[in-house]
């Protein structure tokens, strides 16, 4: 009865889960699903107890394990989820895949030391432990450094810029093989697997560590998909068909997703992962140089364009992120279409430093999703633009991409808003992006610069308009 009660409960949340992972791909049912996730994984901690339940020889200290870390884990999420802002959730995110990776390294290092309690001496489970020591360790240790580099306690180091690092990474892996080799030779001996974690391990730093930022949304999806694989592979350790079920569907939307980014910036995986570090070590590169032709306005004179436009479109950025502007734009917005003014919201596929982060980001200031147009779809109006306003947003919006075979960014997929009438670039100063080069659309004759904090300026934007007589009823 109580095996049964048991797959009843995991068939309910895989069931649920891939309902959770259906909805997150609209923006209307984003939140619902990811409630829908959170029951499904309450369902698979009350499925793992029922199991316990009906399991004899379980002594009281494994209850007080799994009571305190059932109440640790749910209080630092609940902590997390109130007060990490959007500026750091890519970061929080790659720790997050950190803490999928380290689990499931935790789970076959207990199956590998002590086999004989979770009946981990069969051939499957001993290549799924190594599969799980050998991917959990490169997803822990990788999301770890990807986190330290978003956060900027990382750099890249100059010799991890070279094709020594290749050298490294090869040996690394080549020694983690050895390890995996010697622990299905020997199942009962801990060197192979000692070998295996901590080469593994340095693996994960070896191959995070030289990408640079303008990768890192790929990167993350990747660590994503990492943990998922790493996870079903700790269900095979375990005998739990719903983690199986639930690492593979994780493991293959992170995957499809990593795709997803790599067409967004028309890059391949391999290159990502093993090629140049772009953003690390591209500012002498093609498109350097200095800015010899900036033409600059005050807000003022952006709202006087903006009064005379018909439609509007607007390019987030991770500068708007950072200044936890959204709200702000969205006031602004409002007044504009309160005019008769059209208004839309161009979105690149890796704007910020994670997928989807200007769409959460834009979400949470309650902007109509159906105003969110992707980048394909919006290409090709901005030649019947009239005013493009560009808040924080740099290398998806950089027309090199199109024109200069030696640029870093050639043949990346970018906004076009140079096709418009009128662009207004909000920045802080004169800093590149992500890649390290200049961006040609900053000196182009339709191209005006507004410089501040961008919260700053659509407030005074705001007023502006209001003073113009826009948003009065």
């Amino acid at each position: 009865m109580t095996d049964l009660l048991k797959y009843a409960i995991e068939l309910v949340a895989v069931l649920l889960l891939a309902l959770g992972i259906k909805g997150l791909s609209k923006v209307r049912s984003a939140r619902g699903a990811n409630q829908l996730a959170a029951v499904a994984m309450a369902l698979a901690i009350l499925g793992l107890l029922v199991n316990y339940l009906g399991t004899s020889g379980i002594d009281a200290s494994a209850w007080i394990w799994i009571v305190v870390g059932t109440l640790v884990g749910g209080s630092l999420g609940g902590v997390i989820a109130q007060r990490v802002p959007m500026t750091s959730m890519p970061e929080t995110v790659a720790l997050f895949n950190g803490c999928g990776g380290m689990s499931s390294l935790l789970v076959a290092l207990a199956a590998a030391l002590y086999p004989a309690a979770l009946n981990a001496a069969n051939p499957v489970a001993l290549v799924s432990i190594v599969v799980s020591v050998f991917v959990g360790a490169i997803t822990f240790t990788g999301s770890i450094v990807a986190m330290a580099k978003l956060q900027g306690w990382l750099s890249t180091p100059d010799w991890m810029q070279s094709r020594l690092r290749h050298a490294v990474n090869i040996a690394l892996a080549v020694a983690a093989l050895v390890g995996a080799v010697e622990m299905l030779r020997t199942s009962g001996g801990t060197t192979g697997l000692w070998l295996l974690v901590v080469t593994s391990g340095l693996l994960g730093i070896g191959v995070t560590l030289p990408i640079g930022g303008a990768d890192m949304p790929v990167v993350i999806s990747l660590l994503n998909s990492y943990s998922g694989v790493a996870a079903a592979a700790a269900g095979f350790v375990v005998g739990s068909q719903l983690l199986i079920v639930a690492g593979a569907m994780v493991g293959a939307a992170g995957l499809i997703l990593t795709q997803v980014m790599c067409d967004g910036m028309n890059r391949s995986l391999v290159s990502v992962l093993f090629g140049g570090a772009l953003g690390a070590g591209s500012s002498s590169a093609g498109g350097g140089g200095e800015y010899t032709n900036i033409t600059s306005c005050s807000a003022e004179e952006c709202a006087l364009t903006l009064e005379a436009a018909e439609r509007v479109v607007i390019v987030p950025g991770y500068g708007l992120a950072v200044a936890q502007a959204q709200h702000t734009l969205r006031e602004v917005t409002r007044v504009l279409e309160s005019a008769g003014i059209d208004v839309s919201y161009a979105i690149h596929p890796v704007a910020g430093r994670m997928p989807g982060h200007m769409n959460v980001l834009l979400a949470e200031a309650d902007v109509p999703y159906e105003q969110l147009k992707e980048m394909d779809q919006i290409n090709p109006e901005f030649p019947a633009t009239d005013v493009v306003l560009v808040l924080g947003a740099n290398d998806v919006v950089n027309p090199q991409a199109k024109t200069d075979s030696t640029s870093p960014l050639y043949g990346m997929p970018v906004l076009d808003v140079q096709d418009a009438r009128t662009v207004f670039v909000v920045k802080r100063g004169m800093s590149a992006g992500y890649s390290g080069i200049k961006n040609d659309l900053f000196e182009l004759s339709n191209t005006s610069m507004v410089f501040g904090d961008a919260k700053k300026v659509l407030g005074d934007l705001l007023s502006e308009l209001k003073d113009l007589g826009l948003g009065k009823k």
